[in-house]
């Protein structure tokens, strides 16, 4: 395999990309790069599905507990330390796997990210005392009207994200979508030396509707018996506010209105597997548009070794020749999207 090749992993939540992963990335002696936006928080382990001490031990995993959870971390900070985490693995001969589900920091990753104007606070917060005055969900209809692409991409309860949106269409008079879009056209990885969206293999992993919710539905269970609503009770004590962005992610938000009262926690797993559903939609939506995605499709009784065989041999007919010296098993190759740099 070309050593300056990158193998993406992505997918929906739930679908089975990290024991994939660590098992592509043990068979190609290379190192994991997070790409989730909720893993990079120390200390929220249980609700994001981090990888346990000893699959880090066996695969090193990067990206992962870097900030505390009252820290802003972005998506153009992710993508600058993921490229040196991946200058230093070609350095030493290492493979590359990146696997996560969060489509912007993959973006970030692949393609760069239009910079955007520079904040400007006043309008920031003339649209959160906005929402205050109008009701939650107020900015996020107005986004609707604005840039309904955006909207469709960006929960309802991430403010911070919708605020962004507003502020650019308004100081910019062009959604935020359309900014994205162009950036994209004319970025095209030219005279980058490290352009990773022409080095990267990008495997997608799916499943029919029905088997990914059921392992949604086992993953919240399982979350909220490891202990889910004790980790939210550690971050509160810890000094942790529920309305940072970190505390807004899916289970814990549906956590902390449990704690609060608001509902059972009978009714807290319910709502987490129907917002984790709605999530998987949106991510699903967000990786369609992307056309170098070599698409993996799994069943429902497929283990993670199925799961591995099956990635491995899409990423053989990807790369071709060179991978084949390093994994001889890999002999098939089709017609994919995918190109493998020269």
């Amino acid at each position: 395999m070309n050593s300056k090749n990158v193998i993406v992993i992505l997918g929906p939540t739930a679908v089975g990309k990290s024991p994939a992963a660590v098992r592509v990335a043990e068979e190609l002696g290379g190192e994991i790069i997070s790409a989730d936006s909720r893993q990079i928080y120390l200390g929220m382990d249980i609700g994001t599905d981090k990888p346990g001490p000893e699959i880090r031990a066996s695969v090193p995993h990067h990206l992962i507990d870097i900030v505390k959870p009252d820290e802003v971390f972005s998506a153009g900070r992710y993508r600058e330390m993921a490229r040196q985490i991946i200058i230093r693995l070609y350095r030493r001969g290492k493979t590359p796997v990146v696997v996560g589900g969060t489509g912007l920091y993959l973006k970030a990753l692949l393609y760069g990210l239009w910079p955007g104007p520079r904040a400007d606070w006043e309008i920031r917060n003339r649209l959160v005392e906005e929402e205050k005055l109008f009701g939650p969900g107020h900015l996020h209809r107005r986004l609707v009207e604005v840039d309904p692409e955006a909207a469709h991409r960006i929960h309802p309860c991430d403010q911070v994200k919708t605020v962004r949106a507003l502020e650019v269409a308004i100081l910019t008079g062009v959604p935020l979508t359309q900014h994205h879009q162009g950036h994209r056209s004319a970025l095209g990885g030219e005279g980058d030396p490290l352009s990773l969206a022409d080095r990267a293999v990008v495997i997608g992993l799916r499943r029919e509707r029905e088997d990914l919710y059921q392992r949604i539905d086992i993953r919240v269970d399982e979350m909220i018996r490891a202990g889910l609503v004790e980790e939210v009770e550690r971050l509160f004590q810890s000094g942790y506010h529920e309305s940072l962005p970190s505390m807004q992610g899916l289970g814990y938000r549906q956590v902390v209105d449990y704690l609060k009262g608001l509902y059972s926690l009978q009714e807290a797993g319910r709502l987490i597997k129907r917002d984790t559903r709605r999530y998987a939609k949106r991510q699903m939506t967000w990786f369609r548009k992307e056309p170098r995605v070599c698409w993996v499709d799994l069943e429902p009784g497929d283990q993670a070794t199925q799961v591995t065989e099956k990635v491995l041999d899409r990423i053989g007919e990807a790369v071709g020749t060179d991978f084949i010296e390093r994994a001889p098993r890999l002999q098939r190759r089709s017609a994919c999207p995918v190109q493998a740099s020269e």
